[in-house]
């Protein structure tokens, strides 16, 4: 099935996905897709089927989730995306059945995207992984602040904070970066000098939107 009418913006952490998704579908008056609008399904999902998904819903003491290997964090991050991609899929196959634009910040992957969007209709936006790394915490989101509460209560903070900052290299790697940067769809790298204006103009070029 090709889901026509949608538009997938996918790529790396701070690279601008979710403000360029939220500025083009209120100037084409489509319908707004951001990171995890799958979340509503989870308090139904069977843990058999979806386990990565199910594991926070089901966590009893949120220590354990910081206190995973990298290993351990990286296999789930990785495993929680392909179980994503099920449930997008199927909200996309309701949504892309209306005649708005639908503007989508995806974790479905390189190879179903290939699959399943229209030509011209995929964009890839990348940052420099270390930026995720080191400004994880920077930003004021109510889970972030949550987990860095979490590491900060630990016998040994530095220690624990060392084991989370090594998950999110490993979540950010060099290989996955070039995956995105050599997936063959278009690239817009984050650019500090450019206004946000400025990318906009460009994803919309990128997209056949001008």
């Amino acid at each position: 099935m090709i889901y026509t009418n949608a538009y997938f913006i996918i790529g790396t952490a701070y690279a601008g996905k979710s403000t360029m998704i939220r500025m083009l579908a209120e100037k084409y008056n489509g319908i707004l897709c951001e990171e995890n609008y799958q979340d509503r399904f989870f308090p139904e999902l069977d843990r058999e089927e979806f386990p990565c998904l199910t594991y926070t819903r089901d966590l009893e003491d949120w220590h354990d989730f910081i206190r995973r290997t990298p290993a351990e964090y990286a296999a789930w991050i990785d495993g929680a995306a392909r179980e994503c991609e099920i449930l997008e899929l199927q909200i996309l196959r309701d949504l892309c059945g209306r005649k708005k634009p639908v503007f989508v910040d995806t974790n479905i992957s390189i190879g179903t995207l290939r699959e399943v969007a229209e030509p011209g209709h995929v964009l890839v936006m990348l940052a420099d992984p270390m930026i995720s790394v080191n400004r994880f915490f920077d930003r004021p989101d109510k889970e972030k602040q949550f987990l860095y509460r979490l590491i900060m209560d630990e016998l040994d903070p530095e220690k624990a904070m060392e084991n989370y900052r090594q998950g999110l290299i490993q979540i950010n790697s060099k290989e996955k970066y070039d995956r995105f940067l050599n997936s063959g769809f278009p690239v817009i790298h984050r650019d500090d000098g450019r206004t946000v204006e400025e990318t906009l103009a460009l994803v919309e070029k990128a997209f056949g939107l001008q």
